[in-house]
């Protein structure tokens, strides 16, 4: 293969104290050592101190994600055992409530604090970010628009915030909600080319209104220090299978376009408002939604668009070594998204005579829970 599109995967975490499921609003100094003990430059601290960030390596392999993932998961969970903590991977705390958080005061963090104020202390979310290596000859910003149209679908298939401070919101991926409230958020603009882009950041940041590129937030983006498009629009995903079946899908999609450079060439003002519209109905209903088809202007139902896209990037699935991961994408549906288990576990505890409160704390055992499960089948390395 010409190219390998190397991947790497970032996950944001709550951590949470077990006795009452509630959110640690301020950083254990002793349990993020010990987790920079065994985990080195994989983990990271968060804008808020109750939440924590991994990253794997850059990877050919996507087993060799899937492990460093898991490997992840689990020591964090082991260490924060031991301080009476855990962590779950959702992108809302079902009962944090945001007004009680303390940002992290590190350099960068502080600056963000300042220039966002109360937004930064209501940024009480958590996503999956996926880089993928894209191609020399190939334009990160032509790829970053034509990209676009299939970001509903993936968002749908990963929703895991149904809650936001101990109430039902109604909605299955309520994170880009919270998001949409900070600058620089939402879908990217369109822009014609690499100029055009390049002009709109030096323009930022010689009115210092961004340092760099890196204080873009839209929900995919050109990496501002790696040769990778940036995916940010997914929820984190509480199953890490999960999470590897929309890298899997994303990756392959990546090289699918990069190949087939007429596809989705020229999308207009219309067809990125459609894509809005698509990307409210994935927030609203996730897998349970109907999506319009932007070639046909017609409501359809995730199942068939996800079939649709497995055909399409089939190839390029089984070239890069990830098929297996991208066809998992169909077990969310059958199973259901974090979001649907999260609310059926409050339903069957309500149902038990459990009160509110106690339905919720239910809902964070259970995220711990599967946050450091073990994969479905053992991945080897290599392939």
């Amino acid at each position: 293969m010409d190219h390998p599109y190397t991947l790497g995967i970032e996950e944001e975490y709550f951590v949470f104290r077990r006795r009452n499921g509630t959110a640690q609003e301020v950083m254990s100094t002793r349990f993020f050592e010990e987790a920079r003990q065994a985990l080195g430059q994989q983990v990271t601290r968060e804008l808020l101190q109750s939440q924590i960030e991994i990253a794997t390596s850059p990877c050919c392999h996507i087993e060799d994600a899937g492990l460093q993932l898991v490997g992840c998961r689990q020591a964090l969970q082991d260490l924060a055992f031991k301080h009476g903590l855990g962590i779950i991977a959702a992108a809302t705390h079902p009962s944090a409530a945001w007004a009680d958080q303390y940002p992290t005061r590190a350099s960068r963090y502080g600056k963000v604090e300042q220039d966002l104020q109360m937004l930064a202390r209501r940024k009480m979310i958590c996503g999956m970010h996926v880089h993928v290596e894209v191609p020399k000859e190939q334009s990160r910003i032509e790829l970053m628009i034509r990209i676009l149209p299939f970001l509903p679908l993936l968002l749908a298939l990963s929703t895991s915030s149904p809650f936001w401070q101990g109430r039902r919101t109604g909605l299955m991926g309520y994170r880009q909600n919270v998001y949409a409230e900070l600058p620089r958020s939402g879908l990217p603009d369109l822009f014609r080319d690499e100029q055009d882009y390049r002009s709109y950041v030096d323009t930022l940041v010689a009115s210092h209104a961004i340092d760099d590129a890196s204080f873009l937030w839209w929900v995919i983006r050109p990496s501002s220090h790696l040769p990778t498009l940036e995916l940010r629009i997914t929820d984190v995903c509480t199953n890490v299978e999960h999470g590897l079946a929309i890298a899997a899908l994303y990756r392959s999609l990546v090289r699918h376009l990069c190949r087939k450079p007429a596809l989705n060439r020229g999308l207009t003002s219309a067809g990125r408002a459609i894509v809005e519209e698509n990307k409210w109905r994935a927030q609203r209903y996730g897998i349970h939604g109907l999506l319009i088809d932007l070639h046909t202007g017609e409501a359809r139902g995730v199942a068939g668009l996800l079939t649709e896209l497995l055909d399409l990037v089939w190839e390029d699935a089984e070239l890069l070594g990830c098929s297996e991961q991208a066809a998992a994408a169909q077990m969310i549906l059958r199973t259901g998204t974090s979001a649907d288990r999260q609310l059926a576990v409050h339903a069957e505890r309500l149902a038990a005579g459990a009160s509110h409160e106690e339905a919720v704390h239910a809902v964070v055992d259970w995220l711990a829970d599967q946050t450091a499960a073990p994969l479905a089948a053992p991945m080897a390395t290599g392939g």
